[in-house]
């Protein structure tokens, strides 16, 4: 072979390979989709691919450059997927063609990781069934039940932090209130006490510090899951589980065998999967394993406990630079406790304005989930637009950017609780504020997280006084890494004991 040819061979592989990774690059062109242009093989979103930039950030951008456009197409590597800019077109996607955008695209593998076969994750088929069954665990009459057992940790927690106060040093409040929620989740869901606010050394709260760790190994698992799934499967016959698999397996298996095997009955979600294990006709043709009933319980824990101490925090952390709104809140909180005698109820919660305010507020400005996803489950026709989709394409939706849109909330950085007076945030489409998603595929437990934040708040900040000092990070700096829209560093704050 001359060097000529092998010359040729040469050209022609990489003209090959080069046609490969631009080979679905004209798909929005075609149809008249703006975007921006992608980088070979690589796509639009390399930033977010080596974690340089937060999907949250990443469709922020997107959104301000080209907010004048209802969608844009971008890609995932070579994948096509489309950022909707436009209300109406968001509403289509969560509420009005939902059957046809049911999954939410989000990769699940039972070999590697059994517990990412949870509600969240799961395709429409099994989805379905298993959302039917759980819906009622979080019913208004369920919450008034749990509400108690709510106040009974934050009572822990009101303990516990005067220990901590009386030390006179900083507090990170980030993890104060992960402990609190842990041991909500675990008493009123699972009927076990996690003791994370009492033990240092909590097994559930450090599987559970584990899982939303974005140490090198943890993102490596999660790139090589979505990038090569196949191989990731494969690897998972010979890997170990992800740290504290088997205990959280293990824990709800046993919980649920000590239950059938003494009878005990508890009006909460291990009851639930107990019952659904009892009458898997129920679900049709899914197969009931074990790990499938496990992962539904894990998904409670995580999402229960890791979004609302995250907004806890982070409420805090904008009292203590507000402390005009912190005075009014303290305010109205003793006016209800006045009223109510001293005690809290379901309905006294409910009736609080100025706290509803700076929780809507606060989820605002810190959306848990600064993006959602959908995908259809067929090849799908924007009739308006005139743009069809394949089957399985990403469909981004910028909560993050529309949150931090100057045109629907003026100056988007400032904290500004009159924002959820009830003229101005009738004013605004309902497509504009999404912390807890919409529509049948929306979270689950937004009641609950509601609740157990807004009593965590009560109860610190009726009795203390949060500041800023000296370990406070300002401005607030979001990981890249991170699942949910968190800090990359801790929440601390001075805390104080206010003097009756």
């Amino acid at each position: 072979m001359t060097g000529i040819e092998i010359f040729c061979g040469i050209v022609a592989v990489l003209l090959l390979f080069y046609y490969y990774s631009v080979a679905n690059y004209n798909i929005w062109k075609r149809q008249g989709v703006s975007g921006p242009k992608p980088i070979p093989l690589l796509g639009n979103m390399a930033a977010v691919l080596f974690s340089q930039m937060s999907i949250g950030d990443y469709t922020q951008s997107i959104y301000r450059k080209y907010k004048s456009e209802s969608m844009v197409g971008v890609f995932m590597r070579r994948q096509p997927a489309l950022v909707i800019n436009d209300p109406e077109l968001i509403k289509t996607v969560l509420i009005k063609d939902f059957p046809k955008f049911s999954n939410r695209g989000v990769t699940v593998n039972e070999v590697a990781e059994p517990l990412s076969q949870n509600l969240f994750s799961l395709e429409p088929k099994r989805w379905r069934p298993l959302r039917t069954r759980f819906t009622p665990v979080f019913t208004t009459g369920r919450l008034k039940e749990m509400f108690g057992m709510i106040v009974e940790c934050v009572n822990s927690l009101e303990k516990h932090l005067g220990t901590l106060v009386a030390k006179g040093d900083p507090i990170d409040c980030r993890e104060l209130a992960a402990k609190y929620t842990t041991d909500v989740i675990g008493y009123c869901a699972f009927g076990v006490n996690m003791n994370a606010i009492s033990n240092e050394e909590s097994k559930f709260r450090e599987v559970g510090r584990e899982f939303f760790s974005t140490s090198f190994l943890r993102v490596l698992r999660i790139r090589l899951k979505d990038i090569t799934p196949k191989l990731y499967t494969l690897l998972g016959y010979i890997l170990p589980y992800s740290y504290g698999t088997d205990f959280f397996m293990n824990t709800v298996l046993n919980v649920m065998e000590h239950r059938k095997k003494n009878k005990i009955v508890r009006n909460d979600f291990i009851n639930t999967l107990i019952e659904t294990q009892a009458h898997p006709e129920k679900l049709g043709d899914i197969e009931l394993t074990d790990s499938l009933l496990a992962a539904q319980a894990f998904v409670f824990f995580l999402a229960g406990f890791e979004t609302s101490s995250i907004t806890i925090s982070n409420a805090l952390y904008e009292l203590a630079l507000h402390q005009d709104i912190q005075d009014k809140l303290r305010e109205e909180i003793n006016e209800h406790y006045e009223i109510n005698n001293e005690e809290w109820h379901y309905e006294n919660v409910k009736k609080m304005p100025v706290l509803d305010a700076i929780f809507k507020e606060t989820l605002r400005k810190y959306p848990p989930l600064t993006v959602l996803t959908r995908k259809p489950v067929e090849n799908y026709t924007f009739e308006d637009m005139k743009v069809s989709i394949p089957k399985d394409t990403t469909v981004f939706i910028p909560v993050y950017g529309i949150h931090h849109d100057p045109d629907i909330y003026p100056n988007p950085e400032v904290f500004d609780i009159d924002r959820f007076k009830d003229d101005a945030h009738s004013k605004r489409h309902p497509m504009h504020y999404l912390p807890f998603g919409d529509g049948p595929r929306n979270c689950i437990g937004a009641r609950f997280a509601v609740f157990q934040s807004k009593i965590g708040l009560i109860k610190i900040i009726r009795d203390y006084k949060v500041d800023v000092c000296e370990q406070t990070v300002i401005p607030y700096k979001i990981n890249p890494r991170a699942f949910f829209l968190a800090p990359d560093h801790p929440i601390t704050l001075k805390v104080t004991k206010i003097q009756s």
